[in-house]
């Protein structure tokens, strides 16, 4: 009971401290997200009414949109729609951005979910052999490999994907998306070429970290000294390596989830995704200011959000991290 309470509050103080830090961040990225519009000097009016239009048309459209107003007002209602999920409406058709968003993300989401998922088992598989053999072939190998793998753009993995498993082996689709609630299966089907392209990245950053971490810990003498007690290879890797060379592994991942998602946008077209990447790239040519500012806020919310779950798991896992270090 008393180490149940301990653990409890230990999990409550890492959770406190961790919003401590991100929620400020939070509202200064968020600042200077809103603040990119009065830098870019983009107007409604200039893309409904064209770039003929009058001061005066210029200035009635600006006014419906607010956009006359002090520049902290305006901040303090966008601000104040976005903590209550309301990120604005859109310049160019009017719609609600946070319904837009909201169907690419789900596109993109899985993508990057099923993409960091095959990441992290085939790195974590990798970066564990090649500890465990260091110094021998198949350490050599699996380095070689994944030093390959980290330099071949996405885009490239993509149509190497398309052209040989959908179009020569007819194993998976070559192209669009089913949701999940049409069926497992087929959802997969669509989201596998898309998310092996995206995993090669993360399998070469898990590897190389994983295995660094792990040699490391080897070398460390409470190793030593579970050798002398007599302990077993399995239980000395499982107990003492692999806790103590997580901690770099899973720091890693903490920008890997939202930049998986954030870079999708080739990937999205190669595969015929219309997906968060996708509306983010053509939010962004056309100008519409609010719905790059959605883009942004959602972003640093995946990415706050994604970093706080690996504070709490280092928190749980590893042990230098439950001793504050």
């Amino acid at each position: 009971m008393r180490r149940a309470r301990h653990t409890l509050g230990r999990f409550l103080v890492t959770l406190a401290r961790s919003v401590a830090i991100f929620v400020p961040v939070f509202l200064v990225a968020t600042f200077v997200t809103f603040a990119l519009r009065s830098l870019s000097g983009l107007s409604p009016a200039r893309i409904q009414l064209g770039e003929e239009a009058t001061p005066e048309a210029v200035a009635r459209v600006e006014a419906q949109w607010g956009l006359d107003r002090p520049f902290l007002i305006q901040y303090g209602d966008w601000i104040g729609g976005v903590l209550h999920g309301q990120l604005g409406v859109s310049w160019t058709n009017g719609a609600d951005i946070s319904t837009l968003i909201g169907l690419g993300l789900g596109v993109s989401l899985s993508v990057a979910t099923f993409a960091l998922v095959i990441g992290v088992v085939v790195g974590f598989v990798l970066g564990a052999l090649a500890a465990l053999r260091r110094t021998t072939w198949v350490d050599r190998a699996i380095t070689g490999f994944v030093t390959v793998i980290s330099v071949m753009p996405a885009f490239v993995v993509g149509i190497v994907l398309v052209a040989v498993l959908a179009v020569q082996l007819n194993l998976f689709p070559s192209a669009g998306y089913v949701p999940a609630e049409q069926g497992l299966g087929p959802w997969l089907a669509h989201i596998t070429l898309p998310a092996l392209a995206l995993s090669f990245d993360v399998i070469a950053d898990v590897a190389r970290q994983l295995r660094s971490s792990l040699v490391a810990a080897y070398r460390e003498n409470y190793v030593t000294g579970a050798v002398v007690r007599g302990l077993g290879p399995r239980r000395i890797f499982f107990v003492h390596v692999l806790r103590n060379g997580l901690g770099p592994t899973l720091a890693t991942l903490g920008l890997k989830f939202p930049a998986l998602v954030g870079a999708s946008v080739v990937t999205e077209w190669i595969f015929g995704l219309q997906g968060f990447g996708r509306f983010a790239n053509d939010s962004a040519q056309a100008g519409d200011v609010p719905a790059v500012q959605g883009v942004l806020v959602v972003s640093i919310a995946l990415v706050v959000a994604f970093n706080l779950v690996v504070n709490l798991v280092l928190a749980r896992v590893t042990p230098a991290a439950q001793r504050g270090v």
